[in-house]
């Protein structure tokens, strides 16, 4: 092979080498750090809602304005409450609509991962 075919060659192959192994190495990271494999349910994850505080005196309100839901998510048994999570759903949103705290939901279902709700799972409310 002459010199000058040689230059041609790494003028041209060596971006397009760099660049197809750049994409092959996105396309795993991509698939590592997002993949998960078919039936498996995908965690909702998001973020804990706010309660407005208003401060008069050295005591704090608290206003929750949101009822406890009347839906056919949530099952009451002698045991107790339990609800079962939907899409969208995070400890903060669900212990606003039961009235409660995060802690509280938390002292209930020692075993949940708040960080990784799964749609379908039951937790217990009261």
């Amino acid at each position: 092979m002459d010199d000058r075919r040689r230059r041609e060659l790494a003028r041209f192959g060596a971006p397009a080498a760099f660049l197809a192994a750049a994409t092959i190495a996105i396309l795993l990271i991509k698939a590592g750090l997002g993949g998960s494999s078919g039936g498996e349910a995908t965690p909702t994850v998001g973020a804990l809602p706010t309660i407005a505080t208003t401060t008069t005196r050295p005591t704090t309100k608290v206003t929750v304005s949101t009822p406890p839901p009347t839906s056919t998510a949530s099952t009451t048994t002698s045991a107790g409450q339990y609800y079962t999570v939907e899409s969208g759903d995070t400890l903060g949103s669900i212990a606003a609509k039961y009235s409660t705290s995060v802690d509280e939901l938390m002292r209930l279902n020692p075993g949940v991962d708040p960080t990784a709700l799964h749609i379908g799972q039951r937790i217990r409310v009261s």
